[in-house]
C-alpha cells in the first residue's frame, strides 16, 4: 500500500529525547500511526508490526490506529526510525523533507529493531 508519511514531534517522544536508549524513547519513536481504515486494510491486529519503506530506506514499526488521520497519511515521531525513511535532498535550505514523503507500507511479522541495531544497519554514505 502506497502512503504519505509526516514526521512531527509527540510529547512522549520529546519528554523521553534526553535518554535515547530508554524504553520509553524507543516505545514512543519506533511507533506510528494511521487511520483505522489503512489498519484493517493492511491486515494488522495486536501484536502485528508494520513494515514502512522508500527508496531512502526500510524499518519495522508498531502500528497504531488515530482516528484523526485520513487514509493514506501515515504520522511517524521525529527520531531515528523516521530518519530511516528522510532523503539527504534538502532543496537548498538546509533541511530535509520530514513531510510529505512517500512510502510503502505493509503488515510485517518482522521485529522492530532497537536503537543499537537501527544504528548498525546504516549504511555510510561513500566520501
Amino acid at each position: 500500500m502506497r502512503a504519505i508519511m509526516i514526521s512531527g514531534r509527540t510529547l512522549a517522544q520529546g519528554a523521553n529525547c534526553e535518554s535515547k536508549m530508554s524504553e520509553d524513547f524507543f516505545k514512543a519513536a519506533s511507533s506510528c500511526y494511521l487511520s483505522k481504515e489503512d489498519y484493517d486494510l493492511l491486515g494488522l491486529s495486536d501484536g502485528k508490526n508494520i513494515l514502512l519503506k522508500n527508496e531512502f530506506g526500510k524499518t519495522v514499526f508498531s502500528p497504531r490506529v488515530d482516528d484523526g488521520l485520513r487514509r493514506g497519511i501515515v504520522f511517524i515521531p521525529m527520531g531515528p526510525w523516521a530518519n530511516i525513511l528522510i532523503g539527504p535532498d534538502t532543496g537548498g535550505c538546509g533541511t530535509p523533507q520530514f513531510k510529505g514523503v512517500e512510502i510503502d507500507l505493509e503488515a510485517t511479522n518482522s521485529p522492530i529493531q532497537d536503537i543499537r541495531e537501527l544504528f548498525g544497519s546504516i549504511k555510510r554514505a561513500e566520501a
